[in-house]
């Protein structure tokens, strides 16, 4: 059997992903049927059927679903390669230090200080980008070391818990549900997140829009204006507050943001978020152990509690 490419790898992860040929070859840029001749010949090379075919829709077999999630593995090791390479070998080699913006249980000063009092560091460059999103900048090659939220998907990565603290959902002020001190999942039926899923499901629950699993097509076309400000907790704030949306966030993050337009209310059916530093697993380099060190000293070093509301149950 041939070596396989990573473009043949990247044709079937499209096609996979989209379960349609005409999306997976638009999502490429390519015409239908030489993306289709190249599946087969995938197949062929493989002497596995990796989709099952009909006239109205694609499906993974068993086969398919292996290829898929090994496939992905593939890709992202490669282009880390390539990512890691050029950052390492440029002019000013830096830490890439993925997170959500303000989603670090008050942390990241006291762990860019620490970190930065060692010897030997390199400078640290924060990488911006949405919940849910950290994970794959580390597996991709964007970012080295992160602060993430769990539950994530954490396949190819090395953790330490930092600390946990109570998840809080953020209502407009008006919203009836705000009138009490606390509330159940169940109590979010009509309300929606800023991108487009049901609040009932919690912060960690389906979502067309968020993950690695998302839906391209998803994102071409995101659910609402709401799923278009999903990045920014301004633009968040502000829709909660015209009631649009609902957003989960940590106790810490409510406390650095009171809002009198935005009331915080505690879920008691929803567990605690705990806060990760996380790293690849096959990570050697000095500055990432630097980093998890400070990250780890600083976390120990907080009171238990801090990082709770007060009274989470009536913040806001």
């Amino acid at each position: 059997m041939n070596d396989l490419e990573t473009r043949q790898l990247r044709y079937f992860v499209a096609v996979a992903e989209e379960l349609h040929f005409g999306r997976a070859a638009e999502r490429l840029g390519m015409a239908q049927p030489p993306l289709s001749r190249a599946i087969r010949v995938l197949e062929r090379q493989l002497g596995v059927a990796l989709l099952e075919r009909t006239t109205r829709k694609v499906t993974l077999t068993a086969a398919g679903e292996v290829l898929l999630r090994d496939a992905r593995a593939a890709l992202d090791a490669v282009t880390a390669a390539a990512r890691r390479t050029r950052q390492a070998g440029g002019p000013s080699p830096r830490l890439r230090v993925a997170l959500k913006a303000d989603f670090d249980g008050g942390l990241l000063p006291q762990i860019l200080t620490a970190y930065s009092a060692g010897e030997a560091v390199l400078s640290a460059e924060l990488v911006l980008g949405g919940v849910g999103e950290q994970a794959q900048a580390l597996r991709d090659g964007r970012a080295d070391v992160g602060l993430v939220f769990s539950p994530f998907d954490g396949h190819g990565l090395d953790t330490e818990p930092l600390l946990t603290e109570p998840l809080l959902v953020a209502l407009p002020a008006t919203d009836p549900l705000a009138a009490g001190p606390q509330l159940r999942l169940a109590d979010l039926a009509g309300r929606r997140l800023p991108r487009g899923s049901s609040a009932v499901h919690g912060p960690w629950g389906p979502d067309p829009a968020r993950g690695r699993q998302a839906s391209p097509a998803a994102e071409r076309k995101p659910p609402d204006v709401a799923a278009r400000a999903a990045y920014h907790l301004a633009d968040i704030f502000s829709l909660i507050e015209t009631g649009s949306v609902v957003f989960f966030v940590p106790a810490s993050l409510a406390q650095r943001y009171p809002r009198p337009g935005i009331a915080y209310r505690l879920v008691t059916d929803l567990p605690p978020a705990t806060l990760v530093i996380a790293w690849p697993q096959d990570a050697r380099s000095p500055a990432v152990a630097a980093f998890v060190r400070a990250a780890c000293s600083v976390a120990a070093a907080v009171p238990a509690g801090t990082a709770a509301q007060k009274e989470p149950g009536r913040a806001g």
